[in-house]
């Protein structure tokens, strides 16, 4: 799990672009009744889907501390896939193959790009760096016994936050401090259950937070207790493992994070969305560090065409225990446009990061980071 103070944040979306950082994937229908064997039986017809986009940005940095001379350092956001200053990028080419079967299916999601390098983490690792595991976006399969039961087994978007890595998903482009910090995903099982009347739950076993090793001992668990209707969901979200082994695995670097994201459409054409985690280390039961957050986005509609999404954030580290120093803090505000044109999303953007404590790394007095960014979301 990534902190606050490592500012060069490197980053998982889920089986579908959803606006919230949640694999609520749909349940596969029973098969039906078996009917008399003197009538026919139809077949049922497997379903099958390939989906992707494509993302490429500019970025103007307006922020900047003085160097030797006449040099000037601008100011970079510690927030993921837009760590560089002044310059066009790009993000990935991104496909998701999905496939239903009666109660089994299987999704696979490849990435190439930036992007996917920096969502993928230690999957990068590999002679010279080249490794195809950090293509894998998303690789796993489902057996649903019932419509209230699902089995999922593989490498699968993070159930905890809101904000999720595929850009077509997100209305602002640039990401949070709260996504940036993690977790993106997961690799190993978990058991998504429907109770109905709109309520669910989650319990999984993973492998390493972000990574589709497990060199650490042991493993982690997460859960999830959900409730959805038509204009409201709610998710509380649940992580816990071994961050960092000692070598006499006795002063173990524990983690556990809590996480909270809600969304409520208030009507067809105002949309508010809520954030809020707290992740704390430990070892042997004494507080190491952590960070804490909350983000509030609003996206109202402005026609069949255009969008406009607010996102202000607040995010800080917290301290170990006995450390009374002030801890670094930020307050993000972001104004995105979103504009269709045809398969294409237009999204300009202006991002103000107001730091405390030497948030961004360049000493007491640069405390705020600003940026233009203009952005192209292709999906098909």
């Amino acid at each position: 799990m990534k902190l606050i103070f490592k500012i060069s944040l490197t980053a998982l979306l889920l089986s579908s672009f959803n606006l919230y950082a949640q694999d609520m994937a749909t349940l596969p229908v029973n098969d039906p009744i078996s009917a008399p064997e003197t009538e026919e039986q139809e077949e049922e017809e497997p379903s099958f889907s390939l989906t992707g986009y494509v993302d490429a940005y500019y970025q103007a940095n307006l922020s900047s501390v003085d160097g030797a001379g006449d040099d000037k350092s601008y100011i970079p956001f510690g927030s993921s896939f837009t760590g560089l200053t002044n310059t066009f990028g790009i993000g990935n080419v991104n496909l998701l193959a999905e496939k239903t079967m009666g109660k089994v299916s299987f999704v696979g999601q490849i990435g190439f790009g930036p992007r996917a390098v920096d969502a993928n983490s230690d999957s990068n690792l590999g002679l010279g760096g080249l490794n195809f595991a950090s293509t894998v976006q998303q690789l796993f399969v489902t057996y649903s016994p019932s419509e209230s039961v699902t089995f999922s087994l593989g490498n699968f978007g993070t159930f905890v936050g809101y904000e999720v890595i595929d850009a077509p998903a997100n209305m602002n482009y640039s990401m949070s401090h709260l996504f940036s910090n993690g977790p993106f995903y997961h690799t190993g099982a978990k058991v998504d259950f429907s109770f109905g009347e709109g309520f669910g739950a989650m319990v999984g076993v993973f492998n390493d937070t972000d990574s589709k090793f497990d060199a650490i001992e042991g493993k982690h668990f997460g859960g999830q207790l959900s409730y959805s209707n038509d204009d409201l969901g709610i998710y509380l979200n649940a992580i816990t493992g071994t961050e960092e082994e000692d070598v006499s695995g006795e002063d173990n670097l524990n983690e556990f994070q809590v996480d909270l994201t809600a969304t409520y459409q208030v009507s067809e054409s105002f949309m508010i969305g809520l954030n809020s985690s707290n992740y704390a280390t430990s070892v042997d039961g004494t507080t190491a560090g952590g960070f804490f957050g909350t983000a509030l986005y609003l996206t109202a509609g402005l026609s069949e065409t255009a969008d406009l999404s607010f996102r202000g954030e607040y995010f800080a580290s917290t301290a170990a225990e006995g450390d009374d120093t002030d801890q670094p803090s930020v307050l993000a505000l972001t104004l995105s446009g979103n504009f269709k044109v045809g398969d294409m999303r237009i999204i300009p953007e202006v991002r103000l990061d107001s730091g405390s404590n030497d948030f961004h790394g360049f000493g007491e007095d640069d405390d705020s980071a600003i940026a233009f960014f203009l952005a192209g979301v292709y999906s098909f």
